[in-house]
């Protein structure tokens, strides 16, 4: 009698066990199926569009501020060249004047 008792509790222990697993991955499966044949709510669609704009925004300022680097590299650049002197050319003393 006790043996019958410990395989019927094993029994229904695995039993449980699986149709628990079973709902949970059915669950999970008609979840996903759901997202991805249904399409974005529009706040999911506002939400996007606003961060698209900032995307957009931020590379602008991105852009300038690379610019300004540019810029100042190049002014920075031309400073510490030394100022081109002027050339004075000497008359050999074999040329006629």
């Amino acid at each position: 009698m006790p043996k019958v008792m410990i395989l019927l509790a094993l029994f229904g222990v695995v039993s449980v066990t699986v149709i628990t697993i079973a709902r949970s991955w059915w669950s999970w499966v008609s979840g996903n199926a759901k997202r991805a044949n249904g399409s974005p709510s529009p706040l999911a669609d506002d939400r996007l569009a606003r961060l698209e704009q900032a995307v957009d925004a931020i590379a602008l300022e991105v852009e300038r501020i690379s610019e300004g680097q540019r810029f100042t590299t190049k002014l920075l650049s031309e400073e510490s060249r030394p100022a081109p002197t002027q050339v004075q050319r000497h008359l050999s003393t074999n040329t006629p004047t």
